[in-house]
């Protein structure tokens, strides 16, 4: 196996922009890919524009008809207006739709082909992870769910075992409804707590349908979790049911909306605390799925501060060349973001909460604290049906 990196990129998925008083800017894939050649991290990745998913891969999770309607919106977007989750505020139709959701869709499933075969160790796409897009609807600003589609690829190649951890501020619910009922999937998502957040799904009751129970794991974070306890739920759920699963390959999505200045959620999370967790979903994919690791971008509606920071520093660990926190943004980056009319941007590759620190599991639990009543949670309803102590 290859042990070289992955970035898939394509500088056509900037086309997935849904008007200018979208949150989901496009801004922030491009900004991201401009960090990236600005640290010089294309020196130890081979870059790989992938080709659109076809239908018959859209098939492996998407209803035909939807993709239809896609195709139709895609074809005249004033012809929708709520059918299939399309033309709606969250979901806006517009030119182009289909052709560039199935370009970022082939970005992922590309990745797991390329990973599956042994031609890239890692590869990373941070313009997929669009992880709430249904089988048969587009939802949260998602038309194609390509991390769905990555995973079943990887089974539909052979697979028997594919853990998908997901870390977005925002419960991964089209993947956990595609893989609802196959044991073959491992999901895990830890989110902010579904009362307070859309999609309003991940309790910790939701653990795999009844031919697949205990195959889908949910931690729901309250309003205002910050890096700490965010890690401490993290190393006190994901390891060891990844450690039991055994998978043979490792998918995460590492949306960046967790972080304190995202407009769109309540989670108060450090890209420092961000970074710690992209290095503990790259050594979990070294313990235990032979290295074999696909990362997913996501979420994340602080644009230009935050989104760019936490991806580059997600690429550079696939990449075996992490940036240091402390690191100085070079300054190339900044007269552009200054340029394209963006205000200033924060200065270094930190918040200034670098090294992060949390409290183990294993060193007591505290029946007051509210995160340690969502671990406790989760770890009740899952790991039992895993024949694992909770």
């Amino acid at each position: 196996m290859s042990g070289r990196a992955q970035l898939m990129w394509d500088d056509a998925v900037t086309g997935y922009d849904f008007g200018p008083e979208h949150p989901m800017d496009p801004v922030r894939l491009a900004l991201t890919r401009r960090l990236v050649t600005a640290f010089g991290l294309d020196r130890d990745l081979r870059v790989v524009a992938a080709p659109p998913a076809g239908d018959s891969t859209l098939r492996l999770v998407h209803r035909e008809d939807y993709i239809e309607a896609v195709k139709a919106a895609s074809a005249d977007p004033g012809s929708m207006h709520g059918q299939y989750g399309i033309g709606t505020l969250d979901d806006p139709a517009f030119a182009g739709m289909h052709e560039v959701s199935a370009l970022i869709a082939g970005q992922s499933v590309g990745a797991a082909e390329d990973v599956w075969r042994g031609a890239a160790l890692h590869a990373v796409n941070f313009s997929g992870g669009l992880h709430h897009a249904m089988p048969g609807a587009a939802s949260g600003f998602c038309i194609y769910n390509d991390a769905a589609l990555a995973i079943a690829r990887l089974l539909e190649l052979g697979a028997e075992r594919v853990a998908y951890v997901d870390v977005d501020v925002h419960h991964g619910d089209g993947v956990q409804a595609a893989f609802w009922d196959d044991p073959r999937v491992l999901t895990i998502s830890l989110h902010e707590h579904p009362g307070t957040l859309f999609p309003g799904t991940g309790w910790p009751e939701e653990t795999g349908g009844e031919a697949a129970e205990g195959s889908a794991a949910n931690v729901t974070l309250p309003a205002g979790t910050s890096d700490a306890d965010w890690l401490r739920a993290f190393h006190s759920v994901v390891p060891e049911l990844v450690a039991d699963f055994r998978p043979q390959v490792l998918v995460s999505q590492h949306g960046a909306d967790s972080h304190f200045e995202d407009p769109l959620a309540h989670l108060a999370v450090s890209l420092d605390a961000q970074r710690a967790v992209q290095w503990a979903c790259h050594e979990l994919a070294h313990e235990h799925a032979g290295g074999r690791w696909i990362a997913l971008g996501g979420g994340g509606y602080a644009v230009v501060d935050v989104v760019p920071r936490s991806w580059t520093h997600l690429v550079a660990i696939a990449a075996g060349r992490p940036v240091e926190p402390e690191t100085e943004l070079p300054e190339e980056w900044r007269a552009e973001v200054f340029a394209r009319g963006r205000r200033m941007v924060p200065g270094r590759m930190t918040d200034g909460r670098w090294p992060v620190s949390w409290s183990a599991w294993e060193n007591g639990y505290d029946p007051a604290a509210r995160v340690d009543q969502a671990i406790r949670a989760t770890r009740n309803a899952v790991f039992p049906l895993r024949g694992m102590l909770p």
